[in-house]
């Protein structure tokens, strides 16, 4: 089962919870243990879509902070 279809199940079972008749307590520990899941999964195809990003070269991995740099010309003539 891909990450994605077990993300569309875990969301029905949490949508139909609380319609289907069971005891209380067993729904706490499915709609608790289902998010808990969702959270991994979420961040695992977070951290998949970052990761095939880097791949492409659309970002870059590190910080956002940057030095400017400006060449000049070899022959540039020094001020007096």
């Amino acid at each position: 089962m891909s990450r994605e279809s077990l993300v569309i199940l875990l969301g029905l079972l949490v949508f139909f919870a609380p319609h289907i008749g069971i005891p209380e307590e067993w729904r706490l520990y499915i709609v608790s243990t289902a998010g808990v899941v969702l959270m991994v999964v979420g961040y695992s195809l977070r951290r998949r879509a970052f990761r095939q990003r880097l791949a492409r070269g659309e970002r870059e991995l590190g910080s956002d902070s940057f030095t400017e740099y400006q060449n000049e010309p070899a022959n540039a003539n020094p001020a007096p």
